[in-house]
């Protein structure tokens, strides 16, 4: 794979100031035309130490406007990354529409790192590949462009560049024992480099290999490259192509009745909308399990066990009622509660996911979402926010980012509230009547109740495809708020008894 980068490969000069002046040009246009395109541009640079990636970044932010460049690099991760799920970092840090983002010591590193060590397996190392594969894959499926370089040197180049930079007054501070360390790893990483290409190389998301021998001639190279590729997609925008404009974005057609003519049979079907609690037991219970609440709440504290709780459910279903009846319980410095409301014009310019993300808990906190990442699947679907194939494949994208939370240690609960159409007409009702209620009722919300029956099969879709074995879905009956509200805190409850008995992170 990596003989074609063997031949130190040289730019003349002439030919790199001839060059040049165009080039920066081109790149400064293509960034001007790119503010308005809609997409955001990733790259990626990764390879051999010495390989010129940090110079080669400061080149482009030479040639380019750096108000429009984002430039991160990734380290070992901070005690507030350790806290959240690995890829937190990484998706915090993803540039909005318009941007370039230049990633140094990117989400290649550590698995690199740790397969060239023997931290990890190959097995292993295969399954990160695959998760970073997915990660670049839904980025790419919602229009980011990704461009991943690899900057290669020889072995012997390698180590004469190293020399030169030791012998360097002004540049020695780069070069240090590790360096020297993975030089003499030289094979175990082009063995480490070689499979990460091959497995996580795609049509969306491919590398190009860059002989980083001759500055001149890598610098002109990277930069080329990410003009013609910017270009290539902008011109796909204009032509209508590259944006999914083609699609109809039509409201969704979810057919409400069989065949046959009768109502189609759903997984809310089949719950018992008669169930209720009387006043005395739910008194009662409301103060058992908020008392256990506080206690494991304290223990996951310690433990350092963070819990997120994601309600959906219908309009005036007792979203709000349940979860203070949750915080009620809990120490307010442990908590935060996300209402997600129509995306923000800084949300809106990135992936769907990325609000999400960036409000994941600390370890031993809980996070407590009202509406989430589900509206692609339900509200953006039924009303055509989203085109058809997006909300189809964000089912599996919901899979992969919940999978993640729950391998990271989080215990994560996912709650639909269901009530019957006519037990919300009467709560419409009722908050037309009260004061303090009567703001929580909107246009929309008598809008959505004619489109009941497209949202329950759009309900039972998200659960089929996506109540899995690490984040089930529970169903509870909401007619009766008592009963909503203990059904919930029993679950937390459970739920988290189970997780602090089965280890924590800390542990």
């Amino acid at each position: 794979m990596f003989r074609t980068a063997e031949l130190q490969r040289k730019l003349p000069k002439e030919d790199y100031h001839q060059q040049v002046p165009q080039l920066r040009q081109e790149l400064l246009m293509m960034q001007m035309e790119l503010r308005d395109a809609g997409f955001p541009v990733i790259v990626v640079f990764a390879g051999v130490d010495g390989a010129g990636k940090s110079e080669t970044v400061n080149k482009l932010h030479e040639w380019m406007d750096s108000r429009w460049l984002i430039t991160r690099a990734f380290g070992d991760p901070s005690d507030e990354e350790r806290d959240r799920p690995e890829y937190w970092r990484f998706w915090r840090e993803l540039p909005p529409n318009g941007r370039i983002g230049l990633f140094l010591s990117s989400w290649y590193s550590l698995p690199i790192l740790d397969q060239v060590y023997g931290h990890t397996s190959l097995a292993e190392f295969d399954e990160r590949l695959e998760r970073i594969k997915t990660f670049e894959q839904t980025l790419a499926n919602d229009g980011a462009l990704i461009l991943k370089f690899w900057m290669h040197l020889s072995k012997d180049a390698q180590k004469e560049r190293l020399r030169k930079l030791e012998k360097s007054p002004l540049l020695h501070w780069q070069i240090s024992k590790r360096d020297w360390r993975h030089w003499e790893m030289y094979d175990q990483f082009i063995a480490a480099a070689e499979r990460t290409l091959m497995k996580t190389g795609t049509g969306l998301a491919p590398w190009k290999i860059v002989e980083g021998y001759d500055e001149r001639y890598r610098s002109v190279t990277v930069a080329t490259t990410l003009r013609d590729a910017i270009r290539f997609r902008l011109d796909e925008v204009k032509a209508g192509r590259g944006d999914g404009n083609s699609e109809a974005t039509a409201h969704s057609s979810v057919p409400a009745v069989d065949p046959n003519g009768s109502a189609r049979v759903t997984v809310l079907s089949h719950l018992d909308m008669s169930k209720t609690l009387a006043k005395d037991d739910y008194d009662a219970s409301l103060k058992r399990y908020q008392a256990k609440l506080n206690q494991l709440q304290r223990s996951a504290r310690d433990r350092k066990v963070s819990t997120l709780l994601m309600f959906e459910g219908w309009d005036a279903a007792g979203k709000g009622g349940s979860i203070r009846r949750i915080t009620s319980a809990l120490d307010a410095r442990d908590y935060q509660v996300i209402q997600i409301a129509a995306p923000t014009d800084e949300e809106a310019a990135h992936n769907y996911l990325w609000r999400f993300w960036r409000h994941l808990p600390r370890a031993g906190h809980v996070t407590i979402y009202d509406r989430s990442w589900y509206g692609r699947v339900l509200v953006e679907r039924i009303e055509g926010f989203a085109r058809t194939r997006e909300w189809q494949r964000a089912y599996a994208e919901i899979n992969d980012f919940e999978a993640q939370l729950v391998e990271s240690g989080i215990v994560l609960l996912k709650f639909w509230l269901h009530i019957t159409p006519e037990e919300q007409l009467r709560r419409f009702q009722e908050r037309e009547q009260i004061a303090y209620k009567a703001w929580k009722l909107t246009d929309e919300d008598w809008r959505n109740r004619e489109r009941w029956a497209s949202y329950e099969l759009a309900v039972n879709d998200m659960v089929e495809h996506t109540s899995t074995r690490q984040a089930p879905w529970t169903l509870i009956e909401a007619n009766d708020k008592r009963h909503t509200r203990i059904e919930v805190l029993r679950t937390l409850c459970e739920r988290m008894e189970a997780a602090l008995a089965g280890g924590s992170k800390s542990s």
